[in-house]
């Protein structure tokens, strides 16, 4: 069997609701440490395999009646990072994965949502981190 090119490359976020997002924020802050910002805490690592490149990892408490996460159930949500996500995205849909979106690029990324056997919502994003150095540097939690 051929082996496909890497497709998950990390954990790019983690998502989840809360009755009060901007509390949570608050206590994360206040007793872990996190340096949030309106979205959550943009956290900071450097890639092993592009040592000289900084990465990013989205943590953001949602509000409990967000529709984001839908058509899961689920209290939270996945995004991983991935690469090539055109190709990946086609070889999902040839595999029979629910992919629930076209893909959206924005400056920070592509962005496209998928289903798991079990309809747990998952974001997969290709990220274009120097757009986060440029934004936030000084201002993520590392």
């Amino acid at each position: 069997m051929k082996k496909s090119a890497k497709k998950v490359t990390g954990i790019g976020g983690i998502f989840f609701k809360t009755k009060d997002p901007a509390g949570m924020k608050d206590w994360y802050s206040q007793h872990l440490g996190l340096m949030t910002n309106e979205y959550g805490s943009l956290f900071e690592f450097i890639q092993s395999d592009k040592p000289d490149q900084k990465g990013y990892l989205q943590w953001s408490p949602f509000d409990e009646n967000t529709e984001y996460f839908r058509p899961s159930e689920k209290e939270f949500m996945i995004n991983y990072r991935v690469e090539n996500i055109e190709t990946l995205v086609e070889e999902l849909k040839a595999s029979g994965v629910k992919v629930l979106d076209e893909i959206e690029s924005y400056e920070y990324g592509k962005f496209v949502h998928i289903l798991d056997p079990e309809n747990n919502k998952i974001e997969l994003w290709e990220p274009v981190d120097s757009v986060f150095t440029k934004l936030y540097e000084g201002k993520t939690t590392k």
